[in-house]
């Protein structure tokens, strides 16, 4: 007995296992992961190395060098980006996907404790898998409250132990990272005058500090049956301990008696301050602190930003108000989530209810109506199972695949149920129709199935970044057709023995729409006598079915445009960096970010609401909205960031917050929104011109040249962004000391003493990191704050000799003033600098890459460049070719496999050929779809649009599958003649054909109608679907009774 006829006799229980499965997919709905998006990020692992005081260059020489040549041969590792700056280093280790990662992170750790030689000023280097560049789920500021007057920077300690503490508890965060803040210190402050009155040296108090701030084992001891630990704790705890430390202690005329002791506090002050800032944050003018959470991979962010905000609640509440301070949210990525999220579910409902309308218009009755509309439900809430056990997470583009399942769903049971109902018309009886009738298709449906869910096994095993998107489309409706496979033939025929009794079976019959139904029958008509014209006319034939393919085919190679790799995704956040001149200093910035600001106030939501006005003003912006505003000053850049009153028009604050950057001279200004794919911010359609080489001169003079090259072709002015990273020039102010070696022995002093005292007048020395109210600070030696800072008093710092003479830096050095890098910036162990474009959103990557490589980077290599000068294009250029290349082999595969599976079916290697000619027409047809989409929105060919195509090899072969199958069903099995077979064929179809063809595209046609958040990730992707089935049902009725016509006859003959 087969499944078929055991569902017929047992509908009961094929009912109930129907319900089981929905019942399992809603459990597995509330486990399943809510994202944005799926993660797509490669594992990146990031070390940082802090080195107060030290210069890019100490930085690229002590620390990023010799992290690199021990990280270099790490498994897996695809680059390496250092980048060496003023007071830090950080390495970016960039991996392979699909390894595990924690092995990753082991072997790092592991290669990381090879690296000696650290100077003794730097921290341990820091291991991290998120970072500033990361892209973040939520934004918070503190604000102090009425009457609270602490300089916001040292709530810095507050931030780190109760803020940060707090929220990185929190399942799904995976990072806090903060702006504005500053750390306490313990300060050494030494007066020159005392130290030359006790004939000390600033070398010598070094020594002698951190000989004294010791805590050394020493082993241990064993009496009768206890073992003692032995430890040296020497370790200081407190500015007493410090002020107490003894320099020196020496007796009158060696007699032992009348000792003289000088301690630290003779010469010096210690205090317990706060480091000299950083940063500087404002919220809408008023200074601030600023935090972000990033979240691990795999999170649910929705049930993450719940337990966010109630922390966040708790803390506004509970330390944040006690300390004098309000917290406010300032962006939350949910909000678009959801969103997103409500709008595909509404599609997948209108699409839903859509393609039952459809079905209702077909069969004229609610009973098979709803036997056929029952497996949306069951399919699109049983792929939740699936996705579950996959360990897939539930978001956009998933439901997506969901909502284009929708319509796909309901296909093999129209199959099934129209040809029921045609044999029932026929005089079957309930019970002999819906086995029959079952029986009959079941191999065409079993074959149109799996090849739809077939093109996607390529699409499986593809680990980029885009593959691991289209993994999430592929396995939703992999799976929803599938189940409605199952659903087909098991609930399709079990029910249909009960709809189609005699009294239902007479619903309807007498229900006529006069228009449709005279369209329908001359539709009809006209297909059935194309078919029968053609089966007697083989040479018109063959002219038909040329002209239609190689049509197509041209069409289709004339209409393909440039390539894009990810759609960006419009969430209400813009940030943008803004580049002075080199070597500007904190202050500097933070008016130049002030200036930025009120330049912007007018837009502000409290300005625009509050103040008419103000309104008046600006009435042609008044739309432009800005709801959330600020800026994080930083010594020679500055971070911005904005949020628009409606969510769907944040891509207009581009202009309003770059403009004003751009306006101040010699400033560059970038701003743009973040992408949804990837881990940095800005990195969604950005190419990277990479210029490496040995000398850094060198390398800025060319990326000069060339950075005005892409001007030209990139004007700024059209929207387009081009970033130097690090900078276009050489241009930070530098002084340099270069020690006279004659005089400095003249003086008793050597070099390392100079550079050791000059670094304590002017900067401060770090003695050590000691712990100091149960916290980790560092303690630092350093001299009195001067009134007023200038070159000259470099000139002027006090040199302190072991004869107790205070002498100028100058007397004993060279000092010039030069310039110097501002960062230097290495790939792969090469000094590089890197021109960031990002052509605007109308412009095609695949478009710019050409212009970039053609017109720009080959002119400069065959004018010849320096030697070990190279100039790379990397960034989403190398992601968009990788990805083409395996889309187009993925694609062949995808072919391939649709056609063996046909072999299968048809026991024949030339009637799949026939089937397969209808890829072309829907190609073609996916095109045109997409032009039609263009002529209302800018929609690029990108990679994700691209899986449109893909899905098209596997579901625009149904319709010729069913009437090839028909066919040869009605010349094997019925004996009919070749040309009565291929009328009679086509006469049966049409109808199944268009019901299914029109349930799919009106299922799928809300996500492409309908704007809203997340709608362009999958608009374009909708596009070509529809246009590729709505173009190939037509032709595909125009090609398949031709080809039969000649072909049919001839191996149907050779079988026999």
């Amino acid at each position: 007995m087969n499944i078929i006829q055991l569902s017929i006799q047992r509908p009961i229980a094929v009912v109930a296992m129907v319900l089981m499965i929905v019942l399992f997919g809603w459990v597995s709905l509330n486990k399943i992961p809510i994202q944005m998006s799926p993660d797509v990020r490669q594992p990146v692992i990031i070390i940082k190395t802090s080195w107060r005081g030290a210069s890019p260059n100490e930085v690229e020489r002590e620390i990023v060098s010799k992290q690199e040549e021990e990280l270099k041969g790490i498994e897996g590792l695809k680059r390496i980006v250092g980048e060496a700056k003023h007071n830090e280093s950080v390495v970016t280790l960039e991996f392979a996907p699909g390894l595990d990662f924690n092995r990753i992170l082991l072997l790092t750790a592991n290669r990381l404790d090879r690296v000696t030689g650290y100077p003794a000023e730097a921290d341990e280097p820091v291991i991290s898998t998120s970072g500033t560049e990361d892209n973040a789920m939520a934004y918070f500021s503190l604000r102090r409250m009425d009457g609270n007057e602490r300089a916001m920077s040292t709530y810095g300690d507050f931030l780190r132990d109760v803020i940060r503490e707090r929220f990185e508890s929190i399942p799904g965060v995976s990072g806090v990272n903060l702006f504005g803040e500053n750390e306490r210190e313990i300060q050494i402050v030494v007066d020159p005058g005392k130290l030359a009155h006790y004939r000390m040296t600033i070398s010598e108090i070094v020594a002698k500090l951190r000989a004294e701030n010791a805590s050394i084992t020493g082993g241990d001891v064993n009496e009768g049956k206890r073992r003692y630990v032995v430890r040296t704790e020497g370790e200081l705890k407190s500015p007493d301990e410090v002020r107490s430390i003894l320099l020196r202690s020496e007796s009158k005329n060696g007699s032992g008696s009348g000792l003289g002791r000088v301690t630290l506090a003779d010469v010096a002050q210690v205090q317990v301050s706060y480091k000299e800032a950083f940063a500087r944050a404002r919220i809408k003018g008023v200074p601030a602190l600023a935090l972000n959470l990033t979240r691990e991979q795999g999170a649910n962010v929705l049930e993450t930003m719940k337990d966010v905000r109630r922390v966040a609640d708790d803390l506004a509440n509970g330390p944040v108000r006690l300390a004098g301070l309000r917290m406010q949210q300032m962006y939350d990525e949910t909000e678009y989530i959801n969103s997103a999220i409500d709008l595909v579910i509404q599609n997948i409902y209108i699409g839903g209810g859509l393609a039952i309308l459809i079905l209702l218009l077909f069969l004229r009755s609610w009973r098979p109506t709803i036997v056929i509309g029952a497996a949306i439900p069951v399919s699109v809430i049983g792929t939740f199972v699936a996705m579950a056990a996959l360990g897939r997470s539930l978001n956009v583009v998933s439901l997506a695949g969901i909502a284009f399942a929708v319509g796909m769903v309901v296909d093999a049971a129209i199959v099934v149920l129209e040809n029921i109902f045609r044999l029932r018309q026929q005089g079957m009886s309930a019970s002999e129709a819906a086995y029959k009738g079952t029986s009959q298709v079941w191999p065409a449906v079993l074959v149109s199935s799996l090849t739809t869910v077939m093109v996607f096994i390529p699409i499986l095993f593809m680990e980029l970044e885009a593959g691991q998107l289209f993994r999430d489309i592929g396995v939703a409706i992999s799976v929803s057709v599938m189940l409605s496979l199952f659903v087909s033939i098991t609930l399709i025929p079990a029910l249909s023995n009960r709809v189609f009794s005699s009294a239902a079976f007479d619903e309807g019959k007498g229900l006529h729409l006069p228009g449709i139904d005279a369209f329908a029958t001359g539709f009809t008509n006209f297909w059935v006598g194309f078919a029968g014209y053609v089966a007697n006319r083989k040479f018109q034939a063959v002219g038909v079915v040329c002209a239609l393919t190689l049509g197509a085919s041209l069409f289709a190679w004339i209409a393909m445009p440039k390539l894009d790799y990810l759609p960006t995704g419009n969430r209400n956040l813009v940030i943008g960096f803004v580049q002075p001149p080199a070597g500007y200093n904190l202050d500097t910035m933070e008016q130049i970010m002030l200036r930025v600001q009120e330049k912007t106030r007018a837009l502000w939501t409290e300005t625009t609401d509050r103040a008419e006005k103000a309104v008046g003003k600006v009435a042609d912006d008044v739309e432009k909205k800005i709801r959330g505003f600020f800026f994080v000053a930083l010594r020679g850049r500055a971070f911005i960031a904005g949020t628009h009153a409606d969510p769907s028009k944040a891509h207009e604050l581009i202009p309003i917050l770059q403009q004003p950057g751009r306006e101040e001279p010699g400033t560059l200004a970038f701003v743009f929104q973040p992408s949804l794919w990837g881990r940095s911010i800005g990195s969604g359609r950005a190419i990277n011109v990479d210029i490496l080489g040995p000398d850094l001169s060198q390398n800025y003079r060319i990326a000069q040249s060339t950075f005005f090259r892409l001007l030209g072709k990139f004007p700024p002015s059209q929207g387009n962004r081009i970033r130097p990273k690090p900078s276009l020039s050489l241009g930070e102010p530098e002084i340099r000391v270069r020690p006279n070696r004659l005089k400095l022995a003249d003086n008793g002093v050597t070099s390392f003493e100079l550079g050791q005292t000059l670094d304590a007048f002017n900067d401060g020395i770090r003695i050590a990191e000691v712990t100091y109210e149960g916290k980790r600070i560092d303690l630092t030696l350093k001299g009195p704050d001067p009134e007023k800072e200038h070159i000259q008093a470099i000139y002027d710092l006090p040199m302190v000799t072991r004869d107790g003479r205070i002498l100028p830096i100058e007397s004993l050095s060279d000092i010039e003033v030069t310039t110097g890098p501002t960062q230097i910036r290495r790939i792969d162990r090469f000094r590089t600098v890197t021109l960031q474009v990002s052509p605007r959103d109308n412009i095609p990557l695949e478009q710019a890459i050409d212009v970039i490589r053609d017109q720009v980077v080959g002119p400069l290599v065959e004018r010849g460049l320096p030697d070990g000068v190279q100039i790379r294009i990397s960034g989403s250029a190398d992601k968009l070719a990788e990805t083409w290349n395996e889309i187009v082999f993925d694609i062949l595969l995808a072919i391939v496999i649709v056609y063996l599976v046909m072999a299968v079916l048809f026991e024949s290697f030339i009637y799949p050929f026939i089937v397969m000619l209808s890829v072309p027409v829907a190609a073609a047809g996916g095109l045109m779809g997409l032009a039609i989409l263009n002529m209302y929105v800018d929609q690029s060919l990108d990679m994700l649009t691209m899986m449109g195509f893909i899905i098209l090899v596997g579901i625009v072969v149904n319709n010729a599958i069913l009437l090839v199958h028909q066919t040869l069903h009605h010349i094997r099995v019925e004996h009919m003649a070749a040309g009565d077979a291929i009328q009679e064929a086509t006469r049966n179809r049409v109808r199944p054909i268009f019901m299914s063809t029109l349930t799919s595209i009106f299922g799928m046609l809300p996500l492409v109608l309908f704007p809203g958040a997340g709608s362009e990730l999958y608009r374009g992707l909708g596009s070509v679907v529809l246009g590729g089935l709505s173009l190939s049902a037509v032709l595909t009725l125009a090609l398949v009774p031709p080809i039969m016509s000649f072909s049919v006859g001839i191996f149907e003959k050779q079988r026999t």
